[in-house]
């Protein structure tokens, strides 16, 4: 299977190469040529296998340059214990009988992004020698929070390769600053932003744009790729737990195969809810993806209305994962609805850089709207969802699921659509610490790690492995920047000063 570009339909590279590039030279994003079909005797099939052998059968319909043998030894190594604390990998939890909750946490970084970044660094790898590229590979990442420490955790001294995450500082909790700040590895490096996330993410897009820095960095051994969702290869790996998700559900007699259910995704970047859309592009039976925002909410406001307009208050909210306005992701989705139009798709970016916002075809938003239900949640009723679940049913939830679960259930007072429903819930509460104890009604004079034991005696829920010792943590990396010196960062961090 080949790969192009959303911008350039003309470009056609092998899975390995557009892993391994990570963005398009013109700045587009890889999106497969064709999507594979998983028929309903497939997903029977998978119905009684581990979930690391569900992963790289569903990977290996989209990766054909990789042998299933290897993406089999790649999927056993990345999900497994102890990096995986729940022998099911992303278990599907039930609250009653039409409501669930896929918990993507249980990884080494307690956070949705370890199902993509444990699986990338072994397929950027092996994706480099097939290419016979000689040159080491420095990743760079932008994150609102997770994606930094599960990228820092899983590049960690891996042999070839650096990575420098970029976050916005004051923009993540004490815990995600403190995860990332305090990653071990020689490999690693970490540096706050002045700014939001989007500033974050658009100078990280400006260096992957800077012509002359690549070619000063490929005379010096070194070339760059990113490990945000941008990467295809952190896509591929996300698909598979949509569909390891109905195959748990079928295997518990919930439904019965072919029945249709929803998916209700918290979103910011429309990664980890695009990866949905694949799902249901290969035949998954998936009724409705509910898009669940939070008050930065230009998602929602896009598929109610087909205009993507960026030009709104920021705000910094209780889920700072989700505190998106520049929603990367969403372009290959238009691009797929647009009929691969790629300059319609150029045509869209055009606009939001030059004018803030974009309205899209009559066409294409009938489509998206119709699979696409959208909501938000205010900071209010987040915190009054966490509390009313745990003192209904003693489930404790994040601030980022939260606002997934208040979004379904508006979705379902909207429209009395019974269809059981499957949360993607996509942190472990004990890495928003200070936040849920606030939504419990319990105040603390103290912050970051001090706060974890406090919320598991207030439970009685024990703490995530990956988050016991952060009290012992110290940071390593205190350096911050503004937007202008994020390539200098770059440059000093491989020690090639000169580009400056």
């Amino acid at each position: 299977m080949l790969y192009q570009s959303t911008t350039d339909s003309s470009v056609r590279i092998t899975a390995a190469e557009a892993i391994a590039r990570g963005v398009a030279p013109d700045g587009g994003l890889y999106v497969p040529e064709s999507i594979p079909q998983l028929s309903h005797g497939e997903i029977a099939n998978l119905i009684p296998k581990p979930y690391h052998k569900r992963a790289a059968y569903i990977m290996g319909l989209f990766l054909d340059d990789f042998s299933e043998q290897e993406l089999d030894e790649f999927t056993s190594q990345a999900y497994s214990s102890p990096a995986f604390s729940h022998p099911g990998i992303a278990p599907v939890n039930s609250l009653d009988e039409n409501t669930f909750f896929l918990e993507l946490w249980h990884g080494p970084t307690s956070a949705f992004k370890d199902m993509a970044l444990q699986m990338l660094p072994r397929l950027l790898t092996a994706s480099l020698k097939k290419n016979g590229e000689p040159r080491d590979v420095c990743i760079l990442v932008a994150t609102s929070g997770d994606t930094g420490k599960a990228a820092l955790e899983g590049f960690k001294d891996v042999p070839g390769t650096k990575i420098i995450v970029f976050y916005p500082k004051d923009g993540v909790s004490d815990i995600q600053e403190l995860q990332m700040t305090s990653q071990s590895g020689d490999n690693v490096s970490v540096v706050a932003v002045e700014g939001n996330f989007d500033d974050a993410q658009t100078g990280v897009k400006t260096i992957f744009s800077d012509i002359g820095f690549a070619e000063k960095l490929d005379q010096h051994g070194v070339f760059l790729s990113s490990a945000n969702s941008i990467n295809w290869g952190r896509l591929v790996p996300q698909i598979a737990y949509y569909i390891s998700a109905y195959c748990d559900l079928v295997r518990s007699d919930t439904i019965k195969l072919g029945d249709k259910i929803n998916f209700c995704v918290p979103t910011g970047n429309f990664g980890n809810i695009l990866a949905g859309y694949y799902a249901f592009k290969m035949g998954l039976p998936i009724n409705k993806l509910i898009c669940a925002t939070n008050r930065n909410d230009v998602l929602a406001d896009f598929f109610h209305s087909g205009i993507y307009d960026k030009q709104r208050v920021f705000h910094t909210t209780i889920s700072p994962s989700m505190d998106i306005l520049i929603s990367n992701n969403l372009e290959r989705l238009l691009f797929d609805l647009s009929g691969k139009n790629s300059s319609e798709v150029s045509g869209y970016k055009e606009a939001l850089s030059k004018t803030g916002r974009y309205d899209v075809s009559e066409i294409i938003h009938s489509k998206a709207a119709e699979l696409f239900p959208s909501g938000r949640a205010s900071e209010e009723d987040t915190r009054k969802t966490i509390s009313e679940v745990f003192e209904k049913h003693g489930y404790l939830m994040d601030t980022h699921t939260a606002v997934a679960y208040k979004v379904l259930q508006d979705y379902r007072a909207e429209t009395a659509d019974s269809t059981v429903a499957v949360v993607v819930s996509t942190a472990s509460p004990f890495k928003f610490c200070d936040s849920v104890l606030d939504a419990l009604g319990k105040t603390s004079t103290q912050r970051g790690a001090e706060l974890i034991n406090i919320l598991a005696e207030t439970t009685n829920q024990p703490i995530p492995a990956p988050l016991a010792d952060m009290g012992t943590k110290t940071a390593r990396f205190r350096d911050f920047v503004t937007i202008g010196e994020m390539k200098k960062a770059v440059s000093d961090f491989l020690g090639v000063n000169s580009f400056n």
